[in-house]
């Protein structure tokens, strides 16, 4: 079982290298499938090829993500021509065109240039990493690429084709419990508890993501378990974690990290899959 994963934004902690370690853990048969921390989509990708459920509903609190997947969904064709304009601009003005877009308010904007805006600076930014500051402000520096793929004509047009029967919606994970029901498969992907400090990269919105929102998480989880739904859970591999989820059955698969600004500490790590079934 496999086919292509057409990701079509760069996302840190994106589930594409894990796919093959995560195929043993898919539950077989579910009835709709929930992703409330979409990011990349590459388990999304995985499952609607392989499973084609009746029902998708994915899911995340980032305005920014959930508004490209539905331009992507709804308006392809556009979404491409204001992309070749970026990647002319950012071909001859490289930095300062950059730093034009990154200062450009997104709220400012119409949906389609919305996106294409999202797209383009995920492309060109440095890791294609996606942090904001405190005022909600993209703020990653330029990437150093000399023909960064902006574009990908065929890849988002494969997207907006498997997005075509799929829900999506800007909404917090907990809410996940009013839309799930019985023989449901949810999989949850949300911002990993810090291996070490607690200063480490652990959210894509303004909203910090510790002990506080995983212990809710942990709690939705539980609850999705006595409704009768499949659930399933990636999160580092740490006492806390493994502490809150430890009724359940937790397997390690070995993940690459690619984000850390020291390349000695880029390499395999154990992460934790957490599964009620």
């Amino acid at each position: 079982m496999g086919v292509e994963i057409p990701k079509f934004v760069k996302w840190a902690g994106g589930k594409g290298q894990l796919i093959e370690q995560f195929i043993p853990l898919f539950p077989t048969k579910f009835n709709t499938y929930i992703e409330p921390f979409v990011g990349g989509g590459a388990v999304f990708f995985h499952i609607i090829q392989n499973y084609k459920p009746k029902k998708i509903i994915l899911s995340d609190i980032n305005e920014e993500l959930i508004n490209t997947y539905k331009i992507v969904k709804t308006d392809v064709e556009r979404l491409i021509v204001e992309l070749k304009q970026h990647k002319e601009y950012h071909l001859a003005e490289g930095k300062k065109y950059y730093l034009t877009i990154r200062a450009t308010n997104p709220n400012s904007l119409p949906p389609l240039e919305r996106a294409a805006r999202f797209i383009y600076l995920n492309k060109t930014c440095f890791n294609g990493l996606y942090r904001v500051n405190s005022k909600g402000e993209f703020n990653v520096p330029m990437g150093a690429y000399k023909n960064p793929d902006i574009v990908q004509e065929d890849r988002l047009r494969k997207v907006n084709k498997l997005l075509k029967n799929v829900t999506l919606k800007i909404m917090s994970f907990e809410k996940v419990l009013t839309l799930a029901k019985k023989g449901d498969f949810i999989y949850f992907d949300p911002p990993y508890y810090p291996l070490k400090n607690k200063n480490s990269f652990t959210t894509y919105t303004k909203d910090s993501f510790m002990e506080p929102e995983q212990e809710l998480l942990a709690e939705v989880f539980k609850k999705l378990d006595k409704k009768g739904c499949f659930v399933m859970l990636s999160n580092s591999n740490t006492k806390f974690i493994k502490d809150l989820y430890k009724k359940f059955k937790i397997k390690i698969v070995k993940a690459t990290r690619m984000i850390n600004c020291d390349g000695k500490n880029r390499g395999k790590i154990n992460e934790v899959v957490v599964m009620n079934y």
